[in-house]
């Protein structure tokens, strides 16, 4: 008899230890709406604080560029130089990650495409955002190198 009841005890344990063990493996703040991240990024001016390119931190190629995401898209890296181009946040459509996440997408156009452009111009993953920083990291496709970029408010 007392093995009868210690079997449905045991069965919600195990049923509690099964639902403990799931969870959501996107631990970040983001979601399938990029209005948040558009609002963050419009709400002022940006630098960058952290580019590492596959292992070498490459921050100060940045250093004293202020980026201006305007909410029609334009995107500004003002210094000596200016470099014009465009942005916006998108759902992410691949299938290699959450359909939850999204994209940052920076494209520069103007002037010609050099180092400077090129480093930035991408289909950037959103790590995390506040409303002072975002963190963004992109994983190349041709030879699986990772690379980060962080902007801070000024």
């Amino acid at each position: 008899m007392r093995k009868l009841k210690l079997i449905p005890i045991l069965a919600l344990l195990y049923l509690l230890n099964v639902a403990s063990m799931c969870s959501s493996d996107d631990n970040s703040n983001t979601s399938a709406d990029p209005t948040p991240v558009i609002n963050t990024a419009t709400s002022g001016t940006w630098r960058i604080t952290l580019y590492e390119d596959n292992g070498v931190n490459e921050t100060n190629n940045y250093a004293n560029y202020i980026f201006t995401f305007n909410s029609n898209g334009v995107l500004t890296a003002a210094n000596t130089t200016s470099y014009n181009g465009t942005w916006s946040v998108t759902a992410s459509n691949s299938n290699d990650d959450s359909q939850d996440d999204l994209d940052f997408n920076i494209a520069f156009l103007a002037p010609a495409p050099n180092a400077f452009t090129d480093d930035l111009t991408d289909d950037w993953d959103i790590v995390s955002y506040t409303a002072t920083r975002i963190q963004l990291i992109d994983v190349s496709g041709g030879n699986g190198g990772t690379d980060y970029l962080t902007f801070e408010k000024n």
